[in-house]
């Protein structure tokens, strides 16, 4: 159909169809008080119901018949929040007026807009789409002098990025050291059995490729391929591309490689995964990547070639949940942080600008099919190179929270005892080779001592180890790579120096308590 604010149709039938199909191939009673479904992987509901009260019969039939035309068009989401929009405008005109809204005027759009505030005056924006072609499809309830204004108005879009160009600490990206400790804190919940391992990967991915929810949500388990390069095993995942126009969420795919560590345990799994449908799926290929839970499953509906899969809003919600529980501190704020999938995203897209990435390839990364909401992200860098001397260490130690293992008074205290092999020491810090501390851990441990160990929930330093020394190592590296590096380069080791100051804070506490007792 041609844009509706230039063509106007001929005037419908005041009769809704019995039936109405969906984009995505549901039917449903248009009929109906409240038009409920599910659409691939979004649960759609709105609830005409109270507008009985507020607005003429006349007026809810041009009303639906208009959203008739976006669910046959438009994506589900685009559809409710059109819906929500309305219903805002809606309640505020309803306050002024004693009889029910027969049609929509210049003068309601008028006052509608001057009731708004700058942090909500994209809502006027997002209806006049809606009202355009409601007009233009011939249906009552949009008066000529309202889609005249409508024509001659310039409307604000939704206002983008300012938690980005921010680094609102509720909304924005995380910091490093804020990424660092979600990340540790994980995977110390992960062995310990605290997060289920669907819940664990799901995390990773969202850190790791920074995509929607509802990407996430549409996956399948014959989306991660496998590909053997020289002898080895890498792994891609085949990402579905949920926001594009007139297309389902599994009809185009952008193809993403996976490192190691997470590749081969998402095989895994979805292995597992996989034999979990054999005989309840035709094809058990098509089982989803992160299914409902057992107990959510009865009764559910489901789109047709969704079976089993969550919505974006349900993965959503259960994946702040699950992050919620594990009350990761910020270092910023001294409180646990609002980890939602959403930062994830933005933390993704800042990192790639701070990297040198341009906004083609920034596009390109959180599967945008344009540039013009990564301009954001650019703008954001370059940032102001943050300076750690061993004041501003010793004062964030407690706030970041990076050390997770346990000060011990000497090596008699370890978990191995006097194994010899469990001592860490480093000459290149300090030359009398007096061990740091102790490693817990009896399993190979291929990461790079004592850099490594401070972060670690199985290292056990020692109350009179060189741990002075080892803070004055990395402030010094950490000026070095700053002077001929970048902030990047220079901020690798910022966790361990936090880690290392807190062991410091640590040791002088036990040694203040002992002073007590003594005398």
């Amino acid at each position: 159909m041609a844009d509706a604010a230039l063509v106007r149709v001929k005037p419908a039938e005041c009769s809704l169809p019995d039936q109405v199909r969906t984009r995505a191939g549901v039917m449903f009673d248009p009929g109906l008080d409240v038009w409920e479904y599910r659409d691939h992987v979004k649960n759609v509901s709105i609830n005409f119901s109270e507008l009985h009260r507020v607005l003429s019969d006349r007026m809810r039939y041009g009303l639906k018949r208009t959203l008739i035309w976006y669910t046959e068009n438009r994506a589900p989401s685009h559809l409710m929040n059109l819906f929500a929009r309305f219903r805002h405008m809606i309640d505020f005109l309803s306050v002024a007026r004693a009889e029910v809204i027969n049609e929509i005027t210049d003068v309601d759009l008028l006052n509608y807009r001057a009731s708004l505030n700058p942090a909500t005056a994209w809502y006027f924006g997002s209806i006049t789409g809606l009202l355009k072609r409601w007009y233009g499809m011939s249906l009552p309830g949009v008066s000529e002098s309202a889609f005249a204004l409508l024509n001659t108005l310039r409307v604000r879009g939704n206002q983008k990025g300012e938690a980005v160009l921010t680094m609102d600490p509720e909304a924005g990206p995380f910091t490093d050291i804020e990424l660092v400790q979600i990340q540790s804190t994980l995977n110390a919940a992960f062995a310990a059995g605290k997060v289920s391992e669907d819940e664990y990967l799901l995390a990773w991915l969202f850190m790791a490729l920074g995509q929607r929810p509802s990407q996430y949500a549409a996956l399948k388990v014959r989306d991660l391929l496998t590909v053997n390069q020289d002898g080895e095993s890498e792994y891609i995942l085949r990402v579905p591309r949920v926001k594009q126009r007139n297309a389902g969420p599994r009809v185009e795919f952008k193809e993403r490689p996976l490192i190691r560590q997470i590749g081969d345990q998402l095989f895994n799994y979805s292995r597992r995964v996989r034999r979990r449908y054999e005989g309840i799926l035709a094809d058990p290929d098509d089982a989803p990547m992160f299914p409902v839970s057992a107990g959510s499953a009865g009764g559910a509906r489901w789109a047709s070639g969704y079976e089993y899969h969550q919505t974006g809003g349900g993965l959503s919600q259960n994946l702040a949940n699950t992050l919620r529980r594990l009350s990761v501190q910020s270092e910023r704020t001294g409180a646990h942080m609002n980890i939602t999938p959403i930062r994830f995203r933005r933390t993704f897209g800042t990192r790639a600008a701070q990297e040198g990435h341009g906004e083609l390839v920034i596009a390109e990364l959180l599967d945008h099919s344009d540039t013009q909401n990564v301009g954001v992200y650019v703008a954001a860098v370059p940032e102001i190179a943050a300076r750690i001397d061993r004041a501003v260490a010793m004062q964030l130690a407690p706030l970041a929270q990076a050390f997770k293992g346990m000060l011990i008074q000497n090596e008699s205290e370890a978990t191995r005892g006097t194994d010899p092999s469990s001592r860490i020491i480093d000459a290149r810090i300090d030359r009398s080779l007096k061990p740091m501390g102790s490693c817990g851990q009896h399993s190979f441990c291929g990461f790079n001592a004592p850099i490594a160990c401070y972060t670690c929930q199985h290292f056990q330093p020692w109350l009179d180890g060189p741990h002075e020394a080892v803070l004055d190592h990395l402030l010094q590296k950490r000026e070095q790579l700053l002077a001929t590096t970048d902030q990047r380069m220079a901020a690798v080791n910022d966790s361990t120096i936090f880690a290392v100051a807190q062991v410091i804070q640590l040791c002088r506490q036990a040694r203040a308590g002992e002073a007590v007792e003594n005398g």
